[in-house]
Protein backbone atom coordinates (compact mmCIF):
# COMPACT_ATOMS: atom_id res chain seq x y z
CA UNK A 1 0.00 0.00 0.00
CA UNK A 2 1.45 3.57 -0.65
CA UNK A 3 1.83 6.08 1.70
CA UNK A 4 -1.20 7.66 -0.07
CA UNK A 5 -3.28 5.27 -0.06
CA UNK A 6 -2.88 5.19 3.90
CA UNK A 7 -3.49 8.59 4.23
CA UNK A 8 -6.77 9.04 2.72
CA UNK A 9 -8.02 5.54 4.56
CA UNK A 10 -6.86 7.48 7.64
CA UNK A 11 -8.53 10.66 6.93
CA UNK A 12 -11.75 8.26 7.71
CA UNK A 13 -10.64 8.27 11.31
CA UNK A 14 -9.63 11.86 11.71
CA UNK A 15 -12.99 13.00 10.51
CA UNK A 16 -14.58 10.59 12.55
CA UNK A 17 -16.78 9.07 9.90
CA UNK A 18 -16.98 6.32 7.52
CA UNK A 19 -18.09 7.53 4.22
CA UNK A 20 -16.71 10.66 2.69
CA UNK A 21 -17.61 12.12 -0.71
CA UNK A 22 -14.26 12.55 -3.26
CA UNK A 23 -13.95 16.28 -2.56
CA UNK A 24 -13.08 15.81 1.07
CA UNK A 25 -10.56 12.67 0.15
CA UNK A 26 -9.04 15.12 -2.08
CA UNK A 27 -7.82 16.65 1.25
CA UNK A 28 -5.20 14.13 1.57
CA UNK A 29 -3.58 15.74 -1.32
CA UNK A 30 -2.71 19.29 0.78
CA UNK A 31 -3.29 22.56 -1.95
CA UNK A 32 -2.21 20.68 -4.77
CA UNK A 33 -4.10 20.37 -7.43
CA UNK A 34 -1.89 18.04 -9.23
CA UNK A 35 -1.84 15.76 -6.74
CA UNK A 36 -5.25 14.78 -6.95
CA UNK A 37 -4.87 12.34 -9.76
CA UNK A 38 -2.43 10.32 -7.02
CA UNK A 39 -5.59 10.46 -4.78
CA UNK A 40 -7.66 9.09 -7.21
CA UNK A 41 -5.03 6.37 -7.95
CA UNK A 42 -5.06 5.81 -4.08
CA UNK A 43 -8.57 5.93 -3.96
CA UNK A 44 -8.70 2.80 -7.04
CA UNK A 45 -6.34 0.84 -5.16
CA UNK A 46 -7.88 0.81 -1.93
CA UNK A 47 -11.57 0.07 -3.73
CA UNK A 48 -9.84 -2.67 -5.69
CA UNK A 49 -8.01 -4.08 -2.57
CA UNK A 50 -11.26 -3.97 -0.64
CA UNK A 51 -11.01 -1.25 2.04
CA UNK A 52 -12.82 0.88 0.06
CA UNK A 53 -17.11 0.68 -1.24
CA UNK A 54 -17.68 2.99 -3.93
CA UNK A 55 -21.38 4.35 -2.89
CA UNK A 56 -22.20 6.18 -5.83
CA UNK A 57 -22.40 10.34 -6.25
CA UNK A 58 -18.23 10.16 -5.76
CA UNK A 59 -18.82 8.60 -1.82
CA UNK A 60 -16.77 6.20 -0.65
CA UNK A 61 -17.27 4.08 2.54
CA UNK A 62 -14.57 2.41 4.88
CA UNK A 63 -15.06 -1.47 5.37
CA UNK A 64 -14.30 -3.30 7.93
CA UNK A 65 -10.90 -4.37 5.88
CA UNK A 66 -10.31 -0.76 5.69
CA UNK A 67 -10.61 0.15 9.25
CA UNK A 68 -8.35 -2.53 10.53
CA UNK A 69 -5.39 -1.32 8.03
CA UNK A 70 -5.91 2.09 8.99
CA UNK A 71 -5.23 1.38 12.81
CA UNK A 72 -2.45 -0.54 11.37
CA UNK A 73 -3.99 -3.88 12.49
Amino acid sequence: MTPLSLRVLRLFGEMGEDRLDLHVLFEAAGNEPSERQRVLDAIDELVREGMLDACGADFYALTEKGKRQSLGE
